[in-house]
């Protein structure tokens, strides 16, 4: 039997102690990165404001992920996209707005792009030449629905919501070389612009709207007046040359100017969008604040052009009212033509104590100043515009005329004047001068001198002359021999040498003429010369 074996010794294996990890400084890092990450995530996702939709003709100065909706140098959002719309007749530009942009999003809210603008009514945008071009809003009045998408200005608004002032409409014929951003002047300092205008269906009147800044709005009363001052005018007012000019931005872009007449002081100022009319030069609108107006007629057979309604009419040079119409007037019976020129005159403009009286009493002083020689004249207001006036003179040696009337307004007798009036008498003096026979007459002198000339050097006077000498020859042998018989000193010899001394200085003129018209002989006709 085998013995059984002995084991042999067990091997164990080394137990292992495991140790714990230790935290790492290094760790930190991504930590706080992801930290971090997140919380900027999280502050993108909180902040970040809804998405406005501009539509702009043009994309002028903007770009994407760059140019900044601002508002008083605030950002208020990011450009993020810009497109063109399916036509091809626009751009979208699509903004992200952050949270404090969204208040912004109104019904009432402008949008537009703030660029470098010149022209004659608006040079703004400087500070774009440095920072770029920039979207800026004006959040316009309190209230107001949400809205996202918006049309944007292509100008900037005239008037903006955070500027105190009051808008005001204004009627007129005409609108003239009038513009969005045209300054409007008060005494000459610009106190607001226009914001446009509206033709209505064209038929009436057209609307100005216009906006005057606070404090300046307060001086729009009832009794304003508001003109034209577009242009420049250049005429003859009083004998004097005066050129008007409001300012160089009217003279460009057009202008408009009030003002408060004296009885307007004490009313209360105008509520906003009160309506005025626009009259179209200062002297129409000077008229217009007279209370009282009297109506007048007068005729003229000449040309009167440059006379239009709103003329000037003055007495001696002031100023008195203005022309209310120019019309002309056929007469088919007799082919004859004339114009009617019809006037409003405001007597408190020469009479301060201008009281009412009846059409007679009217028609008799008028009547007494037509008496003395008074007409209605065509003259010249401007000689650069040719616009005409009518002026009110004294005609000397007139002729005798009446003041009539015509359906009860008073019709004034005119009096060619002015350039027609200088016209006429150069025709006509042209016309007498024609009929002077200038030929015939230097005919006639070319053989009067041609005579005169033969005669004075011809044989007959040197015959005349010589013989004229043997006599004052004779004579003094003569008065020798009377004084042989008579003596020195006898009242007949001095007689007689009185009577031979004239003689003598008589021979010697006639010998001095016949020299003289021998040189020169047109002076039978002319005279002699100095």
């Amino acid at each position: 039997m085998s013995k059984p074996s002995t084991p042999g010794p067990v091997f164990t294996p080394p137990s292992a102690k495991l140790r714990k990890p230790h935290f790492q400084l290094v760790w930190l890092i991504p930590i706080l990165a992801a930290i971090i990450a997140g919380y900027l995530g999280y502050r993108t996702i909180m902040e970040r404001g809804p998405l406005l939709t501009l539509t702009f003709k043009g994309a002028e100065g903007l770009a994407a992920g760059q140019t900044q909706l601002e508002y008083k140098n605030v950002s208020l959002g990011t450009v993020e996209s810009i497109d063109l719309s399916r036509d091809n007749s626009h751009v979208i530009v699509k903004i992200r707005m952050t949270n404090v942009g969204a208040r912004f999003l109104t019904s009432n809210a402008r949008f537009w792009v703030v660029r470098p603008r010149f022209n004659t009514s608006d040079v703004s945008g400087f500070e774009t030449l440095l920072s770029g071009t920039y979207i800026t809003v004006d959040p316009g009045k309190p209230g107001g629905h949400y809205q996202s998408r918006f049309i944007g200005l292509e100008e900037p608004p005239g008037v903006r919501s955070d500027e105190p002032g009051s808008t005001y409409i204004l009627t007129a014929h005409r609108v003239g070389s009038f513009n969005s951003g045209s300054p409007v002047f008060y005494r000459d300092v610009p106190v607001g612009e226009v914001l446009g205008y509206d033709l209505g269906n064209g038929l009436g009147l057209a609307k100005i709207t216009i906006f005057i800044r606070s404090p300046y709005d307060k001086l729009v009363r009832p009794d304003s007046r508001f003109w034209n001052t577009s242009g420049i005018s250049l005429g003859l007012q009083g004998g004097v040359l005066q050129l008007q000019l409001q300012s160089i931005q009217a003279l460009l872009a057009g202008g408009i100017a009030f003002s408060l007449p004296d009885a307007g002081h004490n009313e209360s100022p105008s509520p906003d969008n009160a309506t005025f009319p626009l009259y179209s030069s200062y002297q129409e609108a000077q008229a217009a604040s007279y209370n009282r107006q009297i109506k007048l007629i007068t005729y003229f057979k000449s040309d009167v052009s440059g006379l239009t309604r709103g003329s000037i009419v003055n007495v001696l040079g002031i100023q008195v009212g203005v022309v209310t119409g120019v019309t002309l007037e056929l007469d088919g019976d007799n082919g004859s033509a004339r114009v009617r020129v019809d006037m409003e005159v405001q007597p408190a403009r020469f009479d301060p104590d201008d009281k009412e009286f009846p059409v007679n009493d009217l028609q008799g002083k008028l009547q007494l100043m037509v008496d003395h020689g008074m007409r209605a004249e065509l003259g010249t207001a401007s000689y650069v515009t040719g616009q005409k006036l009518i002026s009110f003179v004294l005609v000397p040696h007139a002729t005798p005329a009446k003041v009539t009337l015509d359906h009860g307004v008073m019709v004034v007798p005119s009096a060619p004047g002015g350039l027609d009036e200088a016209v006429a008498q150069m025709n006509a003096l042209a016309t007498k001068l024609n009929n002077i026979p200038f030929a015939q007459i230097g005919d006639h002198l070319n053989n009067l001198l041609l005579t005169a000339n033969g005669t004075l050097g011809g044989p007959q006077m040197k015959q005349t002359l010589t013989q004229l000498d043997q006599t004052l020859n004779s004579a003094n042998d003569t008065l020798k021999m009377l004084d042989e018989n008579f003596g020195n000193d006898s009242s007949f010899q001095r007689g007689l040498n009185q009577l031979f001394q004239q003689t003598s200085d008589t021979a010697a003129s006639v010998q001095a003429l016949t020299d003289y018209l021998n040189r020169h002989p047109q002076a039978l006709l002319l005279g002699r010369s100095k």
